[in-house]
């Protein structure tokens, strides 16, 4: 248990397995949509792993379109140097020579080019051939049509010029250089084109992929959100049924606090994590393997470099988050002493005060917050370091595949694509992980969550009312009640009612009073049917209450007790409580008899004002309004459980009236410690340990003087 005032550290789950298997069984009406939910959740994270296969092919078409065509360009460079041959000059040498078109000079010029030519290298043909006349070239050479593209003797030449600059080389490197230089002809051939059409297709496909991706996770985050809400839904609508099938001794033998943290926070608890954890760790197991397996199908040599940097730093993070979780347990323990201490010394102020002890206070409430101060500092630190230590994993890996995908690339073992999609499946491959464990994480409070609503919805309820068919009508039932040898215990080896008998006419005025744990509130109680008795019987006009169900026996008794409650409302729905029919001016009557209608009408809106369960109201008011509610029910049998405990002397005298006129051709059962209040009851029951010990009128029991008349006068004892 944490203290008054401190956070309760998650718990985790005692069966995990046999609590999640339950919760996924109660899940059964909405078996179709959440598998729908998860399959559409994992279309969805394949459609994820598909997208960067289809943007590699996407960077690679970009990339051709950004490079000359080195194809063409050899191609060219090919053809060019076909037409510029050896044999073609011998086979014109003699056209040249009779062609009366060229001059002699030019004639003399040619033939000594050919006697250079025979003692020249290759390498050295090409500026020999650019040494010639042009009148020489236009019959030595002839135009060369590539593609439907006429490249010129001229435009061959400057090819020629610009080839024999460059050497052997006709790479995309080479290519690079002369494209300025290149002539107009060549140019339109070997210029950078990109295939728009494949490109926009490609475009178009991955805009289709992630738009279908983004939906079925729209679609199933919708499912989701259905399936766990109305899960909460039902959750909740079976504990409030279950509420009112337990018996007293469960509220009795567990906090309210404990009870409405299993109704808000644990059913809170069971339907935020449904809706995230079990899309979230499907989702992101099929991207983790997905990725896995993609990166192998695209590039083994890749794959491994990603694992392999993603583990380094994942080796790091878990040893950081080993460490941590000391210094987070050490916060929840010093934040829950801290907030005890200051529940407990701001609730204990006055006392504090009153005994000097503000110093020693503040002492003890700097080593606390010191405590807290330190372990907060360093969880923080370390938890801090998770999400930087995230990024550096995923940096780390970016790095690491563009080293080893630039060496590969330079090698021609892969694409620059292959690059852009390996670093988008890092991402892929390392957001999953985290994701994974965040899920495992809110599953485990999810089982915690789900086995205390299971415990409180399998707890063991009143028994069953079915084959109870009598009814007493409340109109006509006279007011006797007998108790016969009635036997009880909470606990059956340790019994309170040992052996209780007494016979209750009509319209009498029954006082119950004793000591402290001598069973006064537990005979109304099993009178009230709220717990079975052991042995013996009671009767209502001569009806065993075996045979007449709780709801029957409670409309004929009304209640005042010494807890007050009123719900957040208005005051005339607080006094009309359960019973529409009553008027305003009965409400007024009720409130005047008991003396709070002056403060009613005080009130903006009279019966109207909005009231709750607040300091607004004090105690002694609300248990005026409580006594007004109660002789608004007007049934034939009344229990004061102590109704008067929390008003002065004066409304005191006040109430004792009204209930004086109220009880009036009523049974009524009066559980008092103010004897005073009672010497007008017709007969009053003396108990102790269980049973009766006396019983009279106030005058015959002081007459006796017993039990009751050292309890009658120890009130008007004076202190020595």
């Amino acid at each position: 248990m944490p203290r008054p005032g401190g956070r309760r550290v998650q718990e985790k789950s005692k069966d995990f397995f046999g609590s999640m298997k339950r919760l996924i069984s109660n899940l059964r009406p909405w078996k179709v949509l959440m598998i729908l939910s998860l399959v559409l959740a994992m279309i969805s994270a394949i459609l994820s792993l598909v997208a960067p296969n289809k943007l590699s092919t996407f960077a690679d078409e970009i990339g051709l379109g950004l490079v000359p065509k080195t194809e063409k360009f050899e191609l060219i460079s090919k053809e060019i140097s076909s037409n510029f041959t050896e044999e073609k000059i011998t086979i014109k040498s003699n056209e040249i020579l009779m062609s009366n078109d060229i001059s002699e000079e030019d004639k003399t010029m040619f033939i000594n080019s050919l006697a250079n030519m025979k003692e020249s290298s290759e390498e050295n043909m090409s500026s020999i051939f650019l040494s010639l006349p042009e009148s020489i070239l236009k019959v030595l050479f002839e135009d060369v049509v590539v593609e439907g593209v006429t490249i010129t003797v001229q435009d061959q030449l400057d090819m020629i010029n610009l080839l024999s600059e460059m050497g052997d080389e006709t790479g995309t490197e080479n290519a690079l250089k002369v494209m300025d230089k290149l002539p107009e002809s060549v140019y339109s051939l070997i210029e950078p084109e990109m295939n728009t059409n494949k490109i926009k297709n490609i475009a178009i496909f991955m805009g289709v992929l992630y738009i279908v991706s983004a939906l079925f996770n729209y679609i199933q985050s919708l499912s989701m959100t259905h399936i766990s809400n109305n899960f909460a839904k039902k959750l909740r609508t079976n504990v409030s049924s279950k509420i009112n099938t337990l018996p007293l001794k469960y509220f009795d033998t567990h906090e309210t606090g404990d009870i409405l943290s299993r109704i808000t926070n644990d059913i809170d608890t069971i339907a935020q994590n449904l809706n995230n954890s079990l899309s979230t760790l499907v989702s992101s197991s099929t991207l983790f393997l997905g990725s896995i397996i993609m990166m192998f199908y695209t590039n083994w040599v890749m794959a491994i470099t990603a694992i392999l940097s993603s583990m380094i730093g994942f080796m790091f993070m878990f040893g950081i988050l080993g460490k941590s979780q000391k210094y987070f347990n050490e916060n929840q323990r010093a934040l829950g002493e801290l907030n005890g201490y200051i529940e407990e010394n701001y609730s204990g102020h006055n006392v504090v005060k009153a005994y000097n002890g503000v110093k020693d206070s503040l002492n003890d409430f700097e080593k606390l917050n010191n405590a807290l101060y330190e372990a907060k500092r360093k969880s923080i630190f370390l938890s801090g370091t998770m999400q930087p230590l995230m990024g550096f994993i995923g940096n780390f890996g970016y790095v690491a595949v563009c080293i080893v995908g630039a060496l590969l690339a330079m090698n021609g073992h892969i694409s620059f694509g292959v690059i852009v999609a390996f670093m988008i499946y890092v991402r892929l491959f390392t957001n999953p992980l985290s994701q994974i464990a965040q899920a495992m994480t809110n599953l485990q409070s999810t089982a915690a969550a789900s086995e205390r609503v299971f415990e409180f919805i399998d707890e063991e309820e009143m028994s069953n009312q079915n084959n109870i068919v009598k009814r007493l009508d409340r109109s006509k039932v006279k007011g006797n009640i007998s108790f016969n040898h009635v036997k009880f215990g909470y606990d059956k080896n340790r019994m309170i009612i040992k052996d209780f008998s007494v016979d209750v006419k009509p319209g009498q005025k029954i006082a119950i009073v004793g000591p402290t744990g001598a069973g006064k509130t537990t005979m109304v109680n099993l009178l009230m049917k709220f717990y079975e008795i052991n042995d013996g019987d009671i009767l209502i006009d001569g009806v065993s209450t075996k045979e007449l169900s709780r709801e029957n026996i409670h409309e004929l008794f009304c209640m005042v007790l010494q807890d007050t409650w009123l719900f957040e409302g208005t005051i005339g729905d607080n006094l009309r409580f359960n019973k529409e029919h009553v008027s305003d001016e009965e409400i007024m009557e009720a409130c005047k008899t008991v003396g709070i209608d002056h403060f009613v009408k005080t009130l903006p809106g009279g019966l109207n004002a909005v009231i709750g369960d607040t300091d607004t109201v004090s105690q002694g008011q609300k248990q005026l309004f409580t006594i007004a509610r109660g002789m608004l029910e007007d049934a034939p049998f009344l229990i004061l459980d102590e109704a008067t405990s929390n008003v002065d002397t004066r409304t005191e005298e006040l109430v004792q009236k009204a209930m004086d006129k109220l009880t009036e051709g009523r049974t009524s059962f009066i559980i008092a410690h103010r004897l005073s209040t009672i010497k007008n009851a017709d007969l009053i029951l003396v108990m102790d340990q269980g049973n009766i010990i006396e019983q009279g009128s106030h005058e015959e029991l002081m007459a006796q003087g017993g039990f009751y008349c050292k309890l009658y006068n120890s009130q008007f004892e004076k202190l020595s």
